[in-house]
């Protein structure tokens, strides 16, 4: 019964995602792109989003192997999947999603909370890095010589920028970080686990985690195949995504290049910022423009193809992610997490 009710709830709260996305954007201009493309192109761009969902798990699985006794196969695609779920749900997509599932691979791995939530922004940064620092460097051969494009390689310069710079001064300076961040989680932590245990963490655990965070972090250069793997999947991913955009604009009758449409996939992620779930409109704003930029192709036909595959990646990640997400351990804090 129970199995059957989070079956239900994960199909609901998919549902209401895809309800919100519907009312966002409209149902007729959704139903209107979908049938403008024949039902073959459809059927290809809708299996590229099940595998680009299905590739995010190797970045998964490859970045939880230090915890515990790691992630199996299956387990990894449940967890991508979960992923994907609260990336939508989450205002700030990854940024604000990373530090719920941290709760759910802790349970699944046996290990604490700050272990898991620091193997997983290592794995969320090597991943975004990886795909802006492919994308500026193609884009340098692709696209340069384009007055056009200079907006697109100027925002992947500065991206690759703030994440070299970000990530070294965060590295440098977490002594300071460390104490800054135990003195304000500290009576936050007190409080929260005091309502489910008889003994509330203190000041010293609180200084462990944080610790042990740090540690996880900094542990990934003794397996640095790991961190290879994370890329790997995450340019795989970015390959997946940019063949259903391109398959999309050349089914609604633009011509395009594959090259420069792979360049422009990391783009979107400043819609992040955007305090809005599943960045509706910003995402589709942005890549729609950058669409138009690199291709040549014209805006209502760009704008249509993005329409086309987030209109099938959304309600895939959402109800297949909800399902998932229904059957994780870790919903309820018990006296024993650490």
């Amino acid at each position: 019964m129970r199995r059957a009710v989070r079956f239900i709830v994960g199909v609901g709260m998919g549902g209401l995602i895809l309800g919100g996305y519907l009312y966002t954007v409209g149902a007729e201009t959704v139903l209107n792109r979908v049938i403008a493309v024949s039902p073959w192109v459809v059927g290809v761009v809708l299996l590229l989003v099940i595998l680009e969902g299905l590739a995010d798990a190797i970045g998964v699985w490859a970045s939880i192997e230090p915890l515990g006794d790691g992630l199996s196969g299956p387990e990894s695609v449940q967890f991508a999947l979960a992923g994907d779920f609260f990336d939508i749900l989450s205002p700030a997509g990854p940024v604000s999603s990373e530090p719920i599932m941290a709760r759910f691979f802790s349970v699944a791995t046996g290990t604490g909370y700050s272990d898991a939530l620091g193997v997983r922004s290592t794995a969320k940064y090597v991943k975004s890095g990886s795909q802006v620092i492919f994308s500026g460097l193609a884009g340098l051969f692709i696209l340069a010589g384009s007055p056009e494009v200079t907006p697109v390689l100027l925002t992947l310069g500065v991206s690759i920028t703030g994440l070299v710079v970000l990530g070294g001064v965060i590295l440098r300076s977490r002594t300071y970080l460390s104490t800054g961040l135990v003195a304000g989680l500290t009576p936050v932590v007190t409080r929260v686990s005091g309502l489910y245990r008889d003994q509330p963490y203190d000041r010293a655990i609180v200084a462990d985690a944080v610790d042990r965070y740090w540690q996880r972090i900094v542990d990934f250069r003794e397996t640095p195949g790991l961190l290879v793997l994370i890329a790997v999947g995450g340019l795989v991913e970015q390959l997946l995504t940019a063949t259903a955009l391109w398959i999309a604009l050349s089914g609604l009758g633009g011509n395009s290049v594959f090259l420069p449409i792979l360049v422009i996939i990391p783009l979107p992620q400043v819609a992040s910022v955007v305090p809005i779930p599943g960045s509706l409109g910003a995402y589709d704003l942005l890549l729609g423009g950058a669409l138009v930029l690199v291709t040549g192709a014209p805006s209502v036909s760009a704008t249509a193809a993005v329409l086309l595959v987030r209109t099938l990646s959304l309600p895939f990640g959402a109800i297949a992610g909800g399902v998932c997400v229904a059957y994780l351990r870790g919903w309820r804090p018990n006296r024993t997490d650490g």
